[in-house]
């Protein structure tokens, strides 16, 4: 993994290089407007970047969209009093002081209950907890629901993992298993299904090409408008 720039029209585009055993080179645009190339091992630096700038205009396009939902929500200090999000909701966050550690989500707010409701590393300990639980619940419910959409296609059901990720709400192993990031579990369920939709459109055709997304949007029709409301839901 090594980091490159290429100056196209007055604009530096930095990017990430990954040499991967693949045919096709992958341009990615990550939410936090980080560029990502996949290129096959033998790719020439020449012809990586001679295609990086027939793709200039899109890859900074996207960075400039991406740009646009700056600055983010403020860093989280699990206090009482901020908003925290859960399938795509606001809930507001009240702590109480109780022996017994806890965490509920009733009438609009979470209740943390804690030994010492004053320490925010106690806090979100509890709190990324929780979230890991339901992360567990909703995204299984999520690949029952997309994988009836793919029964027609000879491919196994894969496994999912589920982890904290920097620069991706999800991805596909060589192997087939699911990573999905942890804090999808703060974005709206369709946002979720998308996601998940995503990297299970995959497993059939594993590169960005136009028969992948013929078959997103075979399943997901508008797909570009729930990944729209994904950025925009978790700002």
């Amino acid at each position: 993994m090594n980091g490159y720039q290429l100056v196209w029209g007055g604009r530096t585009i930095n990017y990430t290089l990954l040499h991967c055993d693949r045919k096709t080179m992958e341009i990615a645009v990550c939410p936090d407007s980080s560029v990502v190339v996949k290129a096959p091992v033998d790719a020439s630096k020449e012809l990586i970047e001679k295609k990086l700038a027939k793709r200039a205009r899109w890859i900074v396009r996207q960075m400039n969209y991406f740009g646009q939902f700056n600055p983010k929500t403020p860093v989280r200090c699990y206090v009482s009093g901020e908003t925290h999000l859960y399938l795509g909701r606001q809930y507001r966050l009240k702590l109480i002081h109780d022996p017994e550690n806890s965490v509920r989500l009733t009438r609009g707010c979470f209740y943390v209950t804690a030994r010492d409701a004053a320490n925010p590393d106690m806090v979100r300990e509890l709190l990324d907890a929780w979230y890991l639980e339901k992360a567990g619940e909703q995204f299984s419910k999520s690949i029952d629901r997309c994988w009836v959409k793919l029964k027609g296609y000879a491919v196994a059901r894969p496994h999912v993992s589920i982890r904290r990720m920097q620069k991706r709400w999800g991805s596909l192993s060589d192997k087939g298993t699911i990573t999905l990031n942890r804090d999808l579990i703060r974005a709206p369920r369709e946002c979720i299904d998308y996601v998940v939709t995503h990297e299970l459109c995959h497993l059939i055709y594993r590169d960005h090409s136009p028969e992948f997304y013929s078959l997103l949007e075979s399943i997901i029709p508008g797909w570009e408008k729930v990944k729209h409301k994904l950025e925009l839901s978790m700002v």
